[in-house]
């Protein structure tokens, strides 16, 4: 379990499922996600997400006070095979408020100094503006462009020494 000043992130579990549901169904978080996913496909990735091996974390992020959802967060392998992407979703009505910073950062915090990675990559879409914004204010650089699920995706990444020189650890 992870705390911010105003969230609560803790591993997925079958409760969630309903929260999660509408995070998947809902068209504004999902435009630059490859779009709303089927029931079924739905049933699948919550499938994953419970079953994911010890290289996975997947977290609900929640509001410490109501237990409402703000979004979902994960650590998990990259496209790449090899690096260590950082996922975030956040209930779109809740953006521009400042969730998304507060609780990566918490989250890069524990990549680097609970789990010792080297190193962080998150993987966006170049029309997904406000995403860009966050990873670059997070201290995060685009290390690659590439085409993939048919659009311009940046690649961000950022080391752990990086992390400390930007004094964010």
């Amino acid at each position: 379990m992870l705390n911010t000043d105003r969230c609560v992130m803790r591993k997925i579990n079958k409760n969630d499922y309903e929260d999660v549901k509408k995070l998947c169904f809902d068209e504004r978080v999902r435009e630059f996600l490859g779009g709303v996913v089927t029931e079924e496909r739905y049933n699948n990735i919550f499938e994953e997400m419970l079953n994911a091996n010890e290289e996975s974390i997947y977290l609900t992020v929640r509001y410490n006070t109501t237990d409402e959802l703000v979004g979902l967060v994960s650590l998990d392998k990259h496209h790449d095979g090899v690096s260590t992407e950082i996922s975030y979703q956040f209930v779109s009505g809740l953006w521009g408020q400042g969730y998304g910073n507060e609780v990566i950062k918490k989250l890069m915090d524990y990549a680097f100094k609970e789990l010792k990675l080297s190193k962080l990559v998150a993987e966006t879409q170049k029309a997904n503006k406000a995403s860009c914004r966050l990873l670059t204010r997070l201290g995060m650089s685009i290390e690659e462009s590439i085409y993939r699920f048919g659009a311009e995706q940046y690649i961000f990444s950022i080391s752990r020494s990086e992390y400390k020189e930007r004094k964010l650890i």
